[in-house]
């Protein structure tokens, strides 16, 4: 099954690079266009977010949707929200934030319990449901003919996104964790959300971990990936149109 291309590219605010390997949430994340250095070989890593920079939308309830029906997927999740809302007034919301609980309790109340091997057929499942970013494919691909390293750091979770990338020569995933013990899920995280400042975190340690690093480009939607990006040679903010004439 075909996705669905889109015909005009995506806009982009470029962001001043800060230096590296400085991670701070206060890093400037406006300004002039900066020329990323020229780089030869594969000295050069650009690193993208997925839900709503390389793919429309948000993956996760798609996934949930595979595993238990997509009305009781859409239902959970209103209902986490308003859970997530009631926990946080009291001051005790399971995530370090409001859609950090979101997610916490969303995952927790539709895949505890779940079979590793039914999480993976689910993802086998959603693969032709993505509607992929086609103009942003085509910057991953550049990279790739570039000679540059290509790294995805999402907050999506690692049970389905080996799947979803399979073909797209993605040398490296940082994604987000859930625990299993005894070939089932629990419905708790095995890492840190792999978003915001986690997720800068993560391409923090890669970058020490795999360097030297000549360049970095970044991809990723506002708000929740300006940390990653503040710490990029060159980033950009993704931002999809919606479509009113979808097929």
């Amino acid at each position: 099954m075909e996705t669905s291309p889109l015909s005009d590219p995506a806009p982009r605010t470029r962001l001043t690079p800060p230096l590296l390997p400085t991670l701070s949430p206060d890093s400037p994340v406006s300004g002039p266009a900066a020329a990323a250095p020229p780089v030869c070989g594969p000295s050069g890593v650009a690193f993208f977010d997925f839900d709503g920079t390389l793919i429309h939308g948000d993956s996760l309830p798609m996934f949930v949707g595979e595993v238990i029906g997509r009305r009781r997927a859409a239902l959970a999740l209103a209902d986490a929200i308003r859970s997530a809302m009631h926990r946080h007034v009291r001051g005790r919301g399971p995530g370090c934030d409001f859609p950090g609980s979101v997610k916490a309790i969303y995952l927790k109340r539709t895949l505890r319990g779940l079979p590793v091997a039914d999480a993976l057929a689910a993802a086998e499942r959603m693969i032709p449901r993505v509607r992929w970013h086609q103009p942003m494919l085509e910057v991953l691909k550049e990279h790739r003919r570039q000679g540059r390293r290509v790294v995805v750091a999402t907050g999506a979770l690692d049970l389905y996104m080996p799947a979803l990338l399979r073909g797209l020569e993605v040398d490296d995933l940082l994604a987000t964790g859930m625990e299993v013990v005894d070939g089932k899920l629990t419905g708790r995280l095995s890492t840190a959300n792999c978003v915001r400042l986690d997720k800068a975190e993560r391409v923090t340690a890669w970058i020490a971990g795999n360097g030297p690093v000549a360049a970095t480009w970044g991809y990723g939607n506002h708000p929740s990936d300006l940390p990653m990006l503040a710490l990029m040679h060159k980033g950009e903010v993704i931002r999809i149109r919606r479509r009113s004439n979808r097929r």
